[in-house]
């Protein structure tokens, strides 16, 4: 090898970055062509019902408009294993901004205003779209998210709980989230006779293809689908979405290119968003802060037409030692659009809810937040009796305290003010799984020295690219100059989607193999490449699906410092800083990137994002950037993300753990706990606005009974 850009963990750019920055890069929406056309969807105007008729006459005279397509005309489909995908084949409205309609035109412009001129009558029907608690329509389901039980116990919770000589009884809420990426859902579509080619904005091409496939009954090999760049996704783009099945519609209805782009306003309904969780932690410990019981019952809600689990208590059965247990899920269906998977799943309000209340038994025993953790780590997993392939979460708390300054903290709440602001500091731990699934790839080595791997991974902003060239020259000996990655097509080696901090765990084993095995070939090649070039090919089924004899997973430990302004409510994150043990870390410019960007829409998730179910009207109140609130730059100020080394080599031939979720888990709960730090009042509900956060100030600073007690 030559080069230290192949050494691993190398800081080593993005090759695609100068492509993104100056507009090169070509995005699902921006492939044109001859006769290329537009296509609008109208969202269902009520919250539950069915469409009793459709005046597409208006739309259909104004200039440029070709084709309104409703259930009354649309091609017909066959059952998708996905309810969310069977768009315009029946009357029934499940919820607000489904759709009932899609106007095809020249521009999209016209495909717009055609779009505001169908006139759609309904039958409505009465609707409920409000979880709480305590819900008449609540059960418990088989099974959470990820195949998780929905149920697990350890000893006897309750009995626990009553004996334990300190106990905290609390409960939590997260609201409805939105994944928003930069690149909002879109797909282009084109049939040749049965032959259909598709660019489209998604996590995993493969998956998109199959889903087109079995829709539309046509073989897989007759279905091109790529995904040369990708705007993020945030898992919203992890399955195929109806943009790319009302493109495929409309261009076998008219017989040219249609490109649909959702507008932003139209995510929150068409493509998943984070279902809304009520938490209750009841935690018991002795007064040594070690735990005796620990209890997560979790509240969450789903649509009419499909059960989506966010699985928020399984986290619980990770963290901490804690001889007595309950984590369990209750779910509502709900005329809601249907949830589905927002950066760590799961793991994101989960650990919010038990980091929180892990802060307030700290707070109750007296005992440092960090060194209550520290006591109650395990030795296995608790839940699976499972040893941990490594976990190194005390060495992320020691060091992220020794980084951070925690040593000179004052504990008590409301001990440090600058004026009328008030400053505290908190901490939370982060966890997130380990995901590995099978996928194929190929290396080629070509006769002028250059090599080409072959993968059908997606690159959503991580820098799949880049880091899968790096194990590439890693694993063949060579600079990465003279290896050229070839992702983002069905037309490639099948792989797994990009999705659950396992894209590059995935693709960069059969990466490894595929490599291994070509400098094995080259090692006994008699003479020069042949001009053809000289290649292999590596799969790994049978390899990467392998239950583990390990409990494997990312750790990791999260700290903030926080401003409350006295006067206005307003909570500012001066520094936030991360420390993670996530494996072998390939590409240290790549990571730290994901790191901090995990970290951004953490603090978004606890200070700025939130979004609600109007019971009225039956749709979310914050449905764009004006009015659900993501961070901006200024709200970023100091965001800091280091790891520990870690050698797991019960991974994958790298070594290597996902990155892309872990930074956020934590985040929001070490903001929180340093909001109490700095003010001494415990907010359970998020985010931290500027209203929540002076309401409980002046309750706080009124004499009782003067603001309700």
């Amino acid at each position: 090898m030559t080069g230290t850009e192949t050494v691993p963990g190398a800081d080593t750019e993005r090759r695609e970055g100068r492509e993104k920055v100056t507009g090169a890069a070509r995005y699902a929406a921006e492939y044109d062509g001859p006769g290329r056309t537009h296509a609008r969807p109208v969202p269902a105007a009520v919250a539950r019902g069915r469409v009793t008729g459709v005046d597409a006459a208006p739309a259909l005279a104004l200039p440029g408009v070709l084709a309104v397509l409703t259930h009354e005309n649309a091609p017909r489909l066959a059952q998708p294993d996905d309810p969310v995908l069977a768009v315009l084949q029946g009357p029934g409205v499940p919820h607000r901004g489904w759709p009932v309609a899609l106007v095809v035109a020249e521009t999209l412009e016209a495909a717009r205003a055609g779009a505001a001129a169908v006139r759609v009558t309904y039958a409505a029907e009465p609707h409920d779209v409000t979880l709480t608690a305590g819900h008449p329509g609540s059960y418990v389901p088989e099974e959470a998210n990820g195949g998780h039980p929905a149920v697990r116990e350890r000893g006897d919770q309750d009995a626990a709980f009553a004996a334990s000589e300190v106990r905290i009884d609390t409960e939590y809420r997260v609201p409805p989230l939105h994944n928003h990426p930069m690149e909002p859902h879109a797909s282009t579509a084109r049939w040749d006779g049965d032959r259909l080619t598709v660019r489209t904005s998604s996590q995993g091409t493969n998956a998109v293809r199959a889903t087109l496939a079995q829709l539309f009954e046509v073989p897989e090999e007759g279905i091109a689908v790529s995904a040369e760049h990708v705007g993020g996704g945030f898992g919203s783009k992890g399955t195929p979405r109806p943009d790319v099945v009302l493109a495929a519609l409309a261009a076998r209805h008219t017989g040219r290119t249609v490109t649909v782009a959702f507008p932003r306003r139209l995510l929150p309904s068409l493509v998943g968003h984070r279902a809304p969780t009520l938490h209750r932690l009841r935690l018991g410990a002795g007064r040594d802060g070690r735990l005796t019981c620990l209890g997560h019952e979790v509240a969450t809600h789903t649509s009419r037409i499909k059960e989506f689990v966010e699985q928020a208590a399984v986290p619980a059965r990770v963290m901490y030692a804690a001889p007595h247990s309950r984590t369990a899920h209750r779910v509502v269906r709900l005329d809601v659009p249907t949830p589905s998977w927002m950066r760590a799943p799961g793991e994101a309000p989960g650990m919010y809810a038990l980091e929180s209340a892990m802060d307030e038994l700290a707070a109750e025993l007296g005992l440092d937040p960090v060194e209550l953790r520290v006591r109650n780590e395990p030795a296995e997993e608790p839940d699976s009796g499972k040893p941990f392939s490594s976990r190194h979460l005390v060495e992320c708390l020691r060091e992220g305290a020794r980084r951070f300054g925690w040593a000179d903290r004052d504990p008590r709440p409301r001990s440090r003010a600058e004026g009328p602001l008030l400053v505290g500091t908190g901490v939370a731990a982060a966890t997130y799984p380990v995901l590995v699934s099978p996928s194929t790839a190929s290396a080629w080595a070509l006769p002028d020295g250059g090599f080409v791997v072959r993968i059908n991974a997606t690159d959503i902003g991580t820098g799949a690219r880049t880091v899968l060239a790096q194990i590439a020259a890693d694993a063949l000996g060579v600079p990465p100059k003279r290896v050229r990655a070839e992702v983002g097509s069905s037309a490639l080696p099948a792989a797994s989607l990009a999705g659950g901090s396992s894209g590059t765990a995935s693709w960069g084993w059969a990466v490894h193999e595929a490599c291994v095995r070509l400098a094995e070939r080259l090692a006994t090649l008699p003479g020069p490449v042949p001009e053809d070039g000289i290649g292999a090919h590596a799969d790994t089924t049978g390899q990467a699906d392998t239950e583990s004899a390990y409990s494997r997973h990312a750790f990791g430990a999260h700290f903030a410092e926080v401003t409350v302004d006295t006067v206005t409510g307003e909570v500012r994150a001066r520094r936030l800083l991360g420390v993670y043990a996530a494996g072998r870390v390939l590409n240290a410019r790549t990571a730290r990137s994901q790191f901090v960007g995990g970290m951004t829409m953490g603090l978004g998730m606890a200070l700025t994002e939130d979004s609600r179910v109007d019971p009225a009207f039956g749709d979310f109140t914050a449905s764009d950037l004006a009015s659900y609130h993501v961070p901006a730059h200024a709200d970023a100020v100091d965001i800091e993300a280091h790891w520990v080394a870690e050698e797991d080599t019960r991974l994958n031939p790298m070594g290597s753990k996902g990155i892309g979720e872990i930074g956020i888990v934590g985040t929001a709960a070490a903001i929180g706990n340093a909001v109490h730090h700095a003010t001494g009042v415990r907010f359970r509900e998020l985010p931290l606005t500027p209203d929540r956060v002076l309401t409980g100030l002046l309750a706080h600073e009124a004499p009782a009974g003067t603001f309700g007690g």
